[in-house]
C-alpha cells in the first residue's frame, strides 16, 4: 500500500495487540520541548459533563435514588509535563459506578486520581437533579420536587475538603406590596393585590467530611428558614393555604437571606456557607438579589456575579 494512497477504509475486523498499542504515539508524553505558549503548571485540566447513572444515599433508612449525574473530573499539570491522559479521568470514576455515593464517596474517587495521574491536586463534582416527595399543603396529594444539587470534592496537600451545592425554589411576597394593599382597602375600600414572585436560593456549604449530611437536611433548613416553598400537587384549598402562607411569611430579598444564614449558622455539619438569593421581580423589569456568608476567615467569600444563574 502506497504512503501516498492510503485506503478509505474502516477494518471492523482489526485487533489491537499489545505491540501495536505500544507502538501508538502519545502526545501527552511529549518532552517539555513540544510545550507551545508559556511552559507553566495548570490547575485544572480534565473532563467536564460526562454523564452517567449513579446511586446516592438517602437519609436514615430510606434507602437509594437513582439519578443521571454530570460529572467534572480535573487534575493539576506541572509545568514540565505537556498533558495527560483525559481518558483516565472518565476511566477512574467508572471504576466507583456501582457504589452508594455520598460525598465522602470523592475522597476514594480524589485519591485514586492523584495516585494514577501523578498530580498533586483533584477534583470532582457531580452535578444531579435530586428527588424529594412533597406532600401539598391540604389535600392530601403528593408529588416530587426535584432539586438542583451537586456534590464537590477537593483534594490537595493531603487534605480533603467537600462541599454541596443545593438549590430551593419559593415564593416571595413583598412585604411592601401587602402593606400598600391593605392601605389601599382601608383607606379608599379598593381592591389591591401584593405581588409575589418564584425566587431562588442558592446554597454553597462546606461540610465536615466526618459526619453525614444529606440533601433532605439541606431541604428541610431552607423550608424551616423560609416556608413558602413552591408547590407540586395544587388543588383550590391548596392555593387557598399557599395565600395564606404567604402572608403569614413575607419577604424582602434581604429578610431571606437572613432567615437562611440563621439556619444554616446553627449546623454543626456544616463548616462554611455562602448563601445567595434572588427575587424574579414581578413588579419591576429586574430582579433583587443578596449575596450572605458565614464569616469564616479565609473561607468562602461574597465574590458572586452570575445572578442571571438563578432565574427559574
Amino acid at each position: 500500500m502506497s504512503a501516498e494512497c492510503p485506503l478509505r477504509f474502516y477494518d471492523a475486523g482489526f485487533e489491537v495487540t499489545p505491540e501495536y498499542r505500544a507502538s501508538l504515539p502519545d502526545m501527552q508524553n511529549s518532552n517539555v520541548t513540544s510545550i507551545p505558549g508559556g511552559v507553566v503548571p495548570l490547575l485544572q485540566v480534565g473532563m467536564s459533563n460526562f454523564r452517567l447513572p449513579l446511586t446516592l444515599a438517602r437519609r436514615g433508612n430510606a434507602g437509594t435514588v437513582a439519578v443521571e449525574a454530570s460529572v467534572t473530573g480535573t487534575v493539576s499539570l506541572d509545568a514540565m509535563h505537556k498533558g495527560i491522559n483525559m481518558s483516565r479521568i472518565v476511566r477512574i470514576f467508572y471504576e466507583f459506578q456501582n457504589e452508594t455515593f455520598t460525598p465522602q464517596t470523592l475522597k476514594k474517587i480524589l485519591e485514586t486520581y492523584l495516585a494514577e495521574i501523578g498530580s498533586s491536586r483533584a477534583q470532582v463534582r457531580l452535578d444531579f437533579n435530586y428527588p424529594i416527595l412533597q406532600k401539598s399543603l391540604r389535600s392530601g396529594l403528593s408529588g416530587y420536587q426535584y432539586y438542583t444539587c451537586a456534590y464537590e470534592g477537593v483534594l490537595e496537600n493531603g487534605k480533603f475538603r467537600a462541599f454541596v451545592h443545593f438549590d430551593f425554589v419559593y415564593s416571595s411576597a413583598c412585604p411592601c406590596s401587602a402593606e400598600l394593599s391593605e392601605h389601599a382597602r382601608t383607606s379608599r375600600n379598593i381592591l389591591g393585590i401584593p405581588h409575589s414572585q418564584r425566587s431562588k436560593a442558592r446554597i454553597l456549604a462546606e461540610i465536615d467530611p466526618a459526619q453525614d449530611i444529606f440533601i433532605e437536611d439541606f431541604q428541610e433548613i431552607c423550608l424551616r428558614a423560609l416556608h413558602t416553598e413552591t408547590q407540586v400537587m395544587v388543588k383550590r384549598e391548596d392555593e387557598q393555604a399557599f395565600a395564606e402562607l404567604n402572608g403569614a411569611y413575607y419577604k424582602f430579598v434581604e429578610d431571606a437571606a437572613r432567615l437562611l444564614f440563621a439556619q444554616f449558622n446553627t449546623e454543626p455539619r456544616i463548616i462554611d456557607f455562602r448563601i445567595v438569593c434572588a427575587h424574579l421581580e414581578s413588579l419591576h423589569s429586574h430582579d433583587a438579589v443578596s449575596v450572605i456568608v458565614k464569616g469564616v476567615p479565609g473561607g468562602l467569600d461574597h465574590t458572586f456575579s452570575d445572578f442571571r444563574a438563578l432565574v427559574c
